[in-house]
C-alpha cells in the first residue's frame, strides 16, 4: 500500500503570524499604494500606519484606507479577518488580502468569492524567515468599495 509522507509543517505551525515576502508586497504596493497594515508586528509592519496584535486590527475602523492584509493563518482565524476585510470595503476601504488559496473552505466561499478580484499566486511563497516555502498555495483577494459585491 502506498503511504505518502508529510512533514510536520503540513499540519502545524509554531506561529500563525508570518511576515510577507518583501517582493510580493512591493509589487502590490506599486499597484495599490497601501496606507494601512492591520495585521502587523512592530518588526514587520509594511505601512507607516499599522495595527499590532495588541491593537487588535479586527476592532479598529479601517475607514477609507487602502489596506494590505496578510492575516494570521489558522483554523477559525482567517474567516474573522476576511469578514472584516469585506465589511470594511462596504465602508469605503480598499482591502487587498494575501491569503491561503483555500477554495474548499467556508470563508473562501462566503467572502473571497464575493471579492472584486482574485489573483492566484504562481508557486509557493516563502514567508518571513521560514526555511521552506509554505505548504499551501496563496491568492491575492481584492475588495474594492462602491462595487456590486455579492452580499453575505
Amino acid at each position: 500500500m502506498y503511504k505518502k509522507k508529510f512533514s510536520k509543517v503540513h499540519f502545524s505551525s509554531k506561529t500563525v503570524e508570518w511576515a510577507t515576502p518583501q517582493g510580493v508586497f512591493d509589487e502590490l504596493n506599486d499597484e495599490f499604494g497601501f496606507t494601512l497594515d492591520p495585521c502587523a508586528t512592530h518588526e514587520n509592519a509594511k505601512c507607516k500606519k499599522y495595527f499590532t496584535k495588541e491593537d487588535d486590527g479586527l476592532k479598529q475602523d479601517w475607514g477609507k484606507e487602502i489596506v494590505f492584509m496578510n492575516p494570521p493563518y489558522g483554523r477559525g482565524v482567517t474567516i474573522k479577518w476576511m469578514k472584516k476585510a469585506y465589511a470594511s470595503s462596504l465602508k469605503e476601504a480598499t482591502v487587498v488580502c494575501l491569503v491561503p488559496a483555500r477554495t474548499d473552505t467556508r470563508w473562501w466561499h462566503d467572502y473571497a468569492m464575493s471579492a472584486s478580484e482574485i489573483k492566484f499566486v504562481k508557486g509557493r511563497l516563502k514567508f518571513g524567515d521560514a526555511e521552506n516555502s509554505a505548504p499551501f498555495p496563496s491568492a491575492v483577494v481584492v475588495f474594492r468599495p462602491h462595487e456590486d459585491q455579492v452580499g453575505v
